[in-house]
C-alpha cells in the first residue's frame, strides 16, 4: 500500500511517499481501506519537530474507512462496515488500523467526504459548547476565528442552542463565511474587545472561546462578563505566556480552562453520545460540513503547506 512518511523532522516537503505492507489488526483492531484522512495543525506539530515523535513517522489519526478486516474481539463493526474516527494512528496511509473501541459507524445517507470532516473538529466543537461551557439559550458568546473548521461548526451547534455568536475574523470573505454559519455580529481582531463591550451594551459575554492564542488572549479575558469562562484550545498565533492566576480575581472572579479532545472521548459512552449527535444534525439538516479542499494523498505536503499559509475556509482532506 501507498503510505506517507516523514524521515526526519523539517517542512512541508520532509513528507515523502513510501510502499508498506497492508497492516493486520491485533484482537482488539479494525484494519480500515481508507477513503478520506482529515489533515490537522497538529500534524504540522509533529512533522516540524514541535511535538516529539518517533521516526520515521506517518501522520494521521482521523479518518473514514471501510473495515477490511476485524480482530476476534471486535465488537462494534463488522467487515464491509464503514467507520469514523480521530483516534486512530497513521492515516496518512492507503489502509490504517483503529481500536474498535475507537471508531464509529458512520450513517446512511453522509457522504464519506463529509463524515472525515466531523471526527476530530465536529467533536471538538461539540465538548467545547456541550460540554467545556455548557452553551445556554441566554448566553452570548464570543469564538475566534468564526471562518475556521472547528469555529464554522460550533457556531452552528451555538445557535441551535439558541444563544447569540459573535465571531471574529480577518478578512470580508471569512467575515462572509462566519454569517453565512449563521454569526449574529462578527467584527475584525482589531479591536475586538471593545467592539464586544459595545454589542454587549457594556456587560460582555459569558464566554469566549479561543483558538487564537497568544495574540488574543489578553483581550479575550477584557470582554468577559463578571465570573465568566475563558476557553482557549489553541495557540494558532503562538501559546499564552506565563499567566498570575491573581489578575482573575480582579476582572471580576473569571475562569480560564484549557481543553483538550482526550478528556472529552474518556470511553465508548461519550465517544458515541458526541458522534451520534453530531451525525443526527447533518442528516437532519441542522449542521452543515464546510469542506475546502481535496488534496491526493502523495501531494500530503502540499496539504500541509496550504494549512500553514492559512488558507483554509474550512476542513481539508486527503484521499487515496
Amino acid at each position: 500500500m501507498t503510505t506517507v512518511v516523514a524521515p526526519m523532522s523539517g517542512g512541508p516537503e520532509v513528507l515523502v511517499e513510501q510502499q508498506a505492507p497492508v497492516p493486520e489488526p491485533s484482537a482488539t483492531q479494525l484494519s480500515v481501506r481508507n477513503i478520506a484522512t482529515g489533515v490537522n495543525f497538529i500534524e504540522t506539530y509533529q512533522r516540524s519537530g514541535v511535538y516529539d515523535v518517533k521516526h520515521p513517522f506517518t501522520p494521521g489519526s482521523e479518518a473514514v474507512g471501510v473495515v477490511v478486516a476485524a480482530g476476534s474481539r471486535v465488537t462494534h463493526a463488522r467487515v464491509g462496515d464503514r467507520i469514523a474516527t480521530s483516534q486512530a494512528s497513521a492515516t496518512y496511509a492507503e489502509y490504517f488500523l483503529v481500536e474498535d473501541d475507537e471508531a464509529v459507524r458512520l450513517p446512511e445517507g453522509i457522504d464519506p467526504k463529509e463524515g472525515a470532516c466531523l471526527p476530530l473538529q465536529g467533536v471538538t466543537a461539540h465538548y467545547l459548547v456541550r460540554s467545556t461551557y455548557p452553551v445556554g439559550a441566554s448566553d452570548t458568546v464570543l469564538f475566534h476565528a468564526g471562518a475556521g473548521g472547528v469555529g464554522g461548526l460550533a457556531i452552528q451547534l451555538i445557535k441551535n442552542l439558541g444563544a447569540k455568536v459573535i465571531a471574529t475574523v480577518s478578512t470580508d470573505e471569512k467575515e462572509e463565511i462566519a454569517r453565512r454559519h449563521g454569526a449574529d455580529h462578527v467584527v475584525r481582531y482589531e479591536n475586538f474587545a471593545d467592539e464586544v463591550r459595545e454589542l454587549t451594551d457594556g456587560r460582555g459575554v459569558d464566554v469566549v472561546y479561543d483558538s487564537v492564542g497568544k495574540a488574543t488572549f489578553e483581550d479575550s479575558l477584557t470582554t468577559l462578563r463578571p465570573r465568566g469562562v475563558a476557553v482557549l484550545f489553541g495557540g494558532a498565533s503562538g501559546q499564552v505566556p506565563p499567566f498570575d492566576l491573581q489578575r482573575l480575581n480582579a476582572m471580576g472572579s473569571l475562569y480560564v480552562t484549557r481543553p483538550s479532545i482526550g478528556a472529552y472521548l474518556r470511553d465508548r459512552r461519550e465517544l458515541e453520545w458526541r458522534m451520534n449527535e453530531l451525525f443526527d444534525d447533518v442528516l437532519a439538516g441542522r449542521l452543515k460540513v464546510s469542506l475546502d479542499t481535496t488534496f491526493p494523498l502523495t501531494e500530503a505536503g502540499r496539504a500541509h503547506q496550504y494549512l500553514e499559509d492559512r488558507k483554509t475556509r474550512g476542513k481539508v482532506l486527503l484521499q487515496p
